[in-house]
């Protein structure tokens, strides 16, 4: 067993040999004695034949082949499909590409940028830490390193009133090739902010027999958490929209379409864009800011924190208590009080 340093990393390395195999790599360790008990734990999993070593791990350019097959195969969601091929997409144009699995480091990571926001960085950080995990269980590495991903911040638009006017005005500016195209716009529109449903997952895949019309609910059976399944109020305009949306039909999707495989619809993000511009909007209000809309109207108007968290299907309370924002009528009254006024007013 031979530890020794290698003048482009930071960290001790092992060499052994064992079943006539010569084994090399890094311990990540820069302790002699923390660097000698990883090696020693390498030399017993390889005597063991638990966890052979392969005697040099790929450059993950090389991996990337065989990661984006397994994520064309795999059973995942389109949408965490796409995520993953973005995410390498990101990740083939920088230095990190080029580098061994098993010498990539948060420092290394440090070094590098990507283009666009925090939520950009993350993609190509998420899909790196699947790759590096992928190849920890494949036995290409020995361990995948944790990853530190980028501070992001939440949503703050909102998609309010004046913002739903000024959408649909610029949505019945622009030219709808199919009839009742426009139509469709609005009311997904109208519903994103008075459900707060997740479009892709949960509002486009809305079916007729979850509709309750004597409780007037929407039951979700099928959402991001176990605590997402919920059933979910219908406003007056909701009501109105889904009993003309189903008319006679008993089943089904609320949102049938004749293309593609799921046999719903599942995007309006180019007509959304399109909308957004002709009606003077911001470019970082998205049909998601609905649900942060409606998440902020239903924590003003009733107070009540757990009910947020139970018709908007959250878990975690601190995801719910972004939608608690000051009431600026109230620190302005209190600002404009005189400082000689009793404090209850007499």
């Amino acid at each position: 067993m031979e530890l020794y340093g290698k003048g482009d990393s930071k960290f001790l390395w092992f060499d052994f040999t064992a079943g006539g195999k010569r084994y090399r790599g890094s311990t990540k360790e820069t302790n002699p004695k923390r660097a000698a008990a990883i090696a020693a734990i390498k030399l017993a999993k390889v005597l063991e034949g638990n966890a052979p070593l392969p005697k040099r791990a790929p450059a993950l350019v090389i991996f990337a082949d065989r990661f984006l097959k397994w994520v064309e195969n795999a059973k995942l969601e389109p949408k965490s499909k796409t995520y993953y091929k973005d995410g390498w997409r990101l990740l083939e144009g920088t230095k990190i590409a080029g580098m061994r699995l098993d010498t990539i480091t948060n420092d290394d990571l440090d070094l590098v940028s990507f283009p666009g926001s925090a939520s950009n960085t993350n993609c190509a950080l998420r899909t790196l830490r699947r790759m590096l995990h992928r190849a920890e269980e494949w036995k290409v590495i020995q361990r995948a390193p944790r990853l530190k991903l980028a501070k992001e911040y939440g949503r703050s638009l909102r998609l309010d009133d004046e913002s739903e006017k000024k959408l649909i005005a610029g949505a019945a500016a622009c030219k709808w090739r199919k009839r009742g195209s426009f139509e469709l716009f609005k009311d997904v529109v109208i519903l994103m902010r008075d459900t707060g449903m997740r479009n892709e997952r949960e509002l486009y895949r809305m079916l007729i027999e979850n509709l309750d019309w004597n409780s007037r609910t929407i039951f979700v059976p099928d959402s991001k958490t176990e605590e997402g399944r919920r059933s979910v109020p219908m406003t007056n305009r909701v009501y109105e929209i889904l009993r003309r949306r189903c008319a006679q039909r008993s089943e089904g999707w609320v949102f049938p379409a004749k293309t593609g495989k799921s046999g719903h619809r599942t995007t309006m993000a180019a007509r959304f864009r399109e909308a957004r511009k002709k009606g003077g909007l911001p470019k970082n209000l998205v049909l998601y800011c609905g649900r942060h809309d409606y998440g902020t109207r239903v924590m003003k108007k009733t107070g009540n924190l757990k009910a947020v968290m139970k018709v908007m299907g959250h878990r975690d309370v601190k995801t719910a208590m972004k939608y608690q924002h000051p009431e600026v009528d109230i620190v302005r009254a209190a600002l404009d009080e005189p400082e000689n006024a009793s404090p209850t007013g007499a």
